[in-house]
């Protein structure tokens, strides 16, 4: 399971005063209310800035974060993810994961046969979708529906599927 969750990505700039535009990648747009602080991760260098303003607009998130105080140290940041540390991640309800904790996750189907491991979860409307790569690099789309998914185990990093006759024939 993965130290840090990805809550969002800086996009683009807001205003002249530093604030920032960040497409949010979390069920709950409001959990930006309650930041205190959060973790940027630029490359492999993550570090921790104090969260000093939050506003909402049509799909992002606005920031203004301590330490950028005009536009162009704003523009600078274009491309750098928002984490936050685990154990001040949102509570998931039951059934629910974080994306990053299923990505590379061994799919095996009920008997035991490995279809591949999660390479990327789409999300929809009315279910999520997983994307395993098979071992021969074909790709599989698995529906999350509860007669689909079995089980998954974010922990042991295995989820159990048990495949619908029509999907089985189309991808094995």
């Amino acid at each position: 399971m993965l130290d840090y969750i990805t809550i969002g990505k800086i996009v683009n700039v807001h205003g002249v005063h530093g604030e920032v535009k960040v497409l949010p990648d979390t069920d709950d747009v409001n959990r930006f209310r309650k930041l205190k602080s959060v973790l940027l991760l630029a490359g492999d260098v993550r570090r921790r800035v104090e969260v000093k303003g939050v506003k909402f607009t049509n799909k992002f998130v606005v920031l203004k974060l301590e330490g950028v105080d005009d536009r162009d140290q704003a523009d600078r940041m274009r491309g750098i993810e928002l984490q936050v540390e685990r154990k001040d991640a949102i509570k998931l309800p039951e059934g629910r994961y974080f994306i990053g904790d299923l990505i590379g996750c061994l799919v095996l189907e009920d008997d035991g046969n490995e279809l591949g491991r999660i390479t990327d979860v789409f999300l929809g409307v009315g279910n999520d979708i997983y994307n395993v790569e098979t071992p021969e690099g074909k790709t599989i789309l698995i529906p999350v529906l509860p007669d689909v998914v079995l089980d998954v185990d974010v922990e042991a990093a295995v989820v159990k599927v048990k495949l619908p006759p029509g999907l089985r024939e189309i991808y094995l």
